[in-house]
């Protein structure tokens, strides 16, 4: 696609633009265009350049530790690194199926997640730069001028997320790194109290979620030509799926897909990873590269996420989301739906089916039961992958005969999408930005390409995102011509 601007010829004769930091990322990263003296996009790059080091500074901890130690990683997902997490270690402890009660009990809480998540970032994030335009008023495009503007949309979206996080609370105790999910089970039985108290708001949180999926697709098709253009790539994708072809956030098997959507491999036993994926790493960014083997380097990338899981099952086993999910296949032309931004509506959908899927689980009375950890013999090494809200998440450990973790290799979603994030902002440089004097809204048209994927986020920089912001752009000397700053 744009991968000739991903290194320019002649780096030292060009202009540099940084963005840094990029607003609304988990740590810190920013983005740097170079261009000609006319202005012409010659390079352009997102770079990761916060080191965290978990997989080191896990190693030497017992492996009970690691369901919490790694939930640490992000204040946004904690439940998915949670439970990823747990799954690893069931094997570690010689655990391949739960208790129903148990199973039960982490996909009720992994749905709850879901929806917190999606609505956090639908809502909050992007949806000012829908509902207003990307270019919009800057004081304007946050959640305070959505609910001022739209406030049945802004409020409706802020008890969404709140219903999600009471499911967490239900279950973990804490809306935030709460404990649930232990080796081989669960640590506490969900109570008819509880139970009730969540089924008093789920008829709600469904009628909500279908609400979204509407106003998702509202926006998306009121200018289908621009939305379904903008940050437009061509890309393979990467999901779990279950043994029938249907959408599974929790367990399945891998499944990827080309750009045509055709299989690659499917149904793979996801401990086996490591014979479909490679990581390959850049020296401008901390960030790695995954690709999928057969494929290449050049070729192989992909995407995960909302787009991807939608694009990549064959049905939804909840009815709302699954004929929502239809409407929505309809617009790929008979393949999958490639746009960036269908993210949001692929999210949306994925909401409606974790908001049905909360209230399949309520109904069930194996959900109140309390038969919840089972044991098995030691193994040496745990493979544990689940569907974060953003993609496709990787925890494997290794341990030694102290229980002590030797060995640990962590994919997150955001790392699977790296290419596409870059690839997508090279699109969007190389059409609203080439050749033209950058303004604020052409700023933020790359972050909104960016914002599409909703890449992990720290807790810190969801606030109302007016993380400040500044641009340079300076010449062959390293001087600087020209500074657009944004303020907190």
């Amino acid at each position: 696609m744009y991968e000739h601007l991903e290194t320019a010829a002649n780096p030292e004769n060009l202009k540099r633009i940084v963005i840094d930091p990029v607003t609304r990322v988990e740590g810190h990263g920013k983005v740097t265009l170079l261009l000609d003296e006319d202005n012409r996009v010659k390079q352009a790059r997102l770079h990761i350049v916060e080191f965290r080091g978990f997989e080191r500074f896990i190693q030497g901890r017992p492996y009970w530790e690691l369901p919490i130690m790694v939930q640490r990683l992000c204040g946004i997902c904690p439940v998915s690194h949670h439970l990823a997490a747990a799954k690893a270690v069931d094997q570690l402890v010689g655990v391949d199926q739960l208790t129903p009660t148990a199973d039960k009990l982490r996909r009720l809480l992994h749905f709850g997640q879901m929806l917190q998540s999606h609505a956090l970032h639908f809502f909050h994030l992007a949806s000012p730069d829908l509902l207003f335009g990307f270019g919009s008023d800057l004081a304007k495009r946050n959640i305070v001028g959505v609910i001022q503007d739209y406030p049945d949309v802004g409020l409706k979206g802020v008890k969404l997320r709140k219903y999600g996080q009471e499911v967490i609370r239900m279950i973990c105790g804490k809306r935030v790194h709460g404990t649930g999910a232990i080796a081989g089970g669960m640590n506490k039985a969900l109570s008819a109290e509880e139970r009730d108290y969540l089924l008093e708001g789920i008829a709600e949180a469904v009628q909500w979620s279908q609400e979204a999926v509407e106003l998702a697709k509202r926006l998306h098709l009121a200018d289908l030509e621009h939305n379904g253009q903008f940050a437009y790539i061509r890309s393979n994708f990467l999901s779990l799926i279950r043994a029938d072809g249907a959408m599974d956030l929790y367990h399945g098997g891998l499944r990827a897909r080309d750009d045509l959507g055709q299989d690659i491999f499917d149904h793979v036993d996801y401990r086996q990873y490591t014979d479909y994926l490679r990581e390959e790493v850049r020296p401008w960014s901390y960030m790695k590269f995954p690709y999928i083997v057969s494929k290449g380097k050049e070729n192989g990338w992909y995407r995960v996420g909302p787009l991807a899981r939608v694009n990549n099952c064959d049905f939804i086993d909840t009815p709302l989301a699954e004929a929502a999910r239809q409407d929505f296949m309809a617009h790929g032309a008979g393949g999958p739906v490639q746009g960036s931004l269908a993210f949001h509506w692929a999210r949306m959908i994925e909401a409606l089916h974790s908001a049905e899927g909360i209230q399949r689980y309520l109904l069930d009375p194996e959900i109140l039961g309390t038969d919840l950890v089972v044991k098995g013999q030691k193994r040496y090494a745990g493979v544990g992958v689940i569907e974060a809200p953003r993609g496709t998440l990787f925890h494997h450990y290794q341990i030694d005969d102290q229980d002590l973790v030797v060995k640990a290799n962590l994919i997150v979603s955001t790392t699977s999408n790296n290419q596409a994030m870059n690839e997508s902002i090279r699109q969007v440089a190389a059409t609203y930005l080439d050749g033209v004097e950058p303004t604020e809204g052409l700023l933020n048209h790359l972050e909104v390409a960016i914002r599409a994927y909703d890449p992990c986020l720290s807790c810190a920089t969801h606030a109302l995102g007016k993380m400040p912001l500044e641009l340079e752009i300076l010449d062959a000397e390293e001087r600087v011509v020209s500074r657009l700053q944004r303020h907190a």
